[in-house]
């Protein structure tokens, strides 16, 4: 059995290309805690998504994920909903590098949007496949942005290593 085997299998929410961070983090909410805002992430383009989606379910977008401004709320309020992982061919280098700071795993994925609404996929850290067996390629992630993934975050990250010393 390999490790893949062995893991819960995730829901995908599919999305499509060019998903901003006004639309993660509507500006409207700016002001009020991640709780307040994450009860309208996506709202304009799939209002049950706030509600319904569980934590260990994926997002799978088109090109441009997170497009937009550079407030880390687009990606908090998906690591405060328990969003597994994001999967997309690209990602907007500002919500790349706070995803990744905030703990939120992000895969380039070239084929990431061949993966259907609702399919079930497994995932463990940086591999992901299709529950048939398949495959889906992902570029590698460097160690240390998958450590931050692993510890919730580069906050974590940094008290470990001050621990450590």
């Amino acid at each position: 059995m390999s490790k893949l085997d062995s893991i819960t299998p995730s829901r995908v929410w599919k999305f499509g290309p060019q998903i901003d961070t006004d639309t993660l983090a509507p500006g409207a909410y700016m002001k009020f805690s991640i709780d307040v805002i994450s009860k309208h992430v996506l709202e304009s383009v799939r209002a049950e998504f706030a509600s319904e989606v569980k934590p260990g379910d994926v997002m799978v977008a088109g090109p441009g994920f997170g497009v937009g401004s550079s407030r880390e709320q687009a990606a908090g309020v998906l690591v405060h909903l328990g969003v597994k992982a994001v999967i997309a061919p690209s990602f907007s280098g500002l919500f790349f590098r706070n995803a990744f700071n905030l703990g939120l795993l992000l895969l380039t994925c070239p084929r990431a949007e061949e993966l259907q609404d609702g399919e079930l996929v497994l995932l463990q850290g940086q591999q992901l496949q299709k529950l048939n067996g398949e495959p889906l390629e992902c570029e590698p992630i460097p160690t240390f942005l998958m450590e931050m993934v692993e510890q919730k975050g580069l906050m974590n990250v940094l008290k470990l290593k001050m621990k450590k010393t």
